[in-house]
């Protein structure tokens, strides 16, 4: 009668585990990533309210313009510049110009930081466009991994994609799209693709 198992069966049974092991840590791994990232661009949300508070402020206070009084409140909220960066799509689909930005800053949570103020607002009341990526110049840098973005408007910020349909947000927030949805999708409880 047999008592145990031979140090071969042992063995092959370690590494069939092993094997199983090394194929489903990355894509657990990359789901903790993304949801720590998820994370933080849920704070951030809360964060640009209280900076919208200080905008209008500053505003009505001041008697400054809008642009001028945006400029000087994210002027405070960074501490440097970011000379080389780029921004990578989610799939293979190339963002448009509104959307490529300059003068990238890192801001004292060492997020990087850009915006881009519109020479004349959209008669919907756009004013600009915020990109933010919540993990710094870290890697990937990638739209809707780690980079997201918010309209900026007289009255309000707005995630990217907001008033799209719920459709497009996940098409577009997929490996087929730019990741630029992905800004609200994920705030309104979308899943990782």
């Amino acid at each position: 009668m047999k008592r145990g198992f031979t140090i071969v069966e042992v063995s092959i049974l370690f590494v069939i585990f092993l094997i199983v092991a090394i194929l489903v840590a990355p894509l657990s791994l990359d789901d903790t990533i993304q949801a720590k990232n998820t994370s933080r661009w849920r704070n951030v949300q809360s964060d640009f309210s209280n900076i919208f508070y200080s905008l209008k402020t500053n505003v009505e206070d001041n008697n400054t313009d809008f642009t001028t009084a945006f400029q000087t409140i994210m002027d405070n909220e960074t501490k440097t510049n970011i000379p080389a960066y780029k921004i990578n799509s989610f799939g293979n689909v190339p963002v448009g110009e509104d959307y490529k930005f300059e003068n990238y800053k890192v801001t004292y949570s060492n997020a990087v930081f850009a915006y881009k103020m519109l020479s004349e607002p959209l008669d919907n009341g756009l004013k600009g466009y915020i990109m933010y990526d919540v993990n710094g110049s870290s890697k990937p840098n990638i739209w809707g991994k780690d980079v997201f973005g918010l309209n900026l408007y007289s009255d309000r910020f707005e995630p990217f994609c907001k008033a799209e349909p719920l459709k497009i947000q996940k098409e577009d927030c997929s490996k087929n799209g730019t990741g630029l949805c992905c800004s609200n999708y994920y705030l309104i409880g979308g899943n990782f693709d």
